[in-house]
């Protein structure tokens, strides 16, 4: 079973990330790792928006019948 997070919980999720490598304390390897996984989580964050906006159109188009 996949475990998908909530944009909410994604958002802060990338945050924490994004907090860990401005500090500048990090290992190179770690801070890759991080990038990546901030990556990942950008773009998993950037599809919940554009699906929630394609909802948003269908719905309005449906008002406007």
């Amino acid at each position: 079973m996949e475990n998908k997070q909530t944009f909410e919980e994604a958002m802060e999720q990338l945050a924490q990330i994004t907090d860990r490598m401005e500090r500048g304390d990090l290992p190179l390897a770690e801070m890759t790792s991080l990038y990546k996984e901030g990556k990942k989580l950008y773009q998993d964050c950037q599809k919940m928006l554009d699906l929630t906006e394609k909802e948003l159109v269908v719905l309005n188009e449906g008002e406007g019948q």
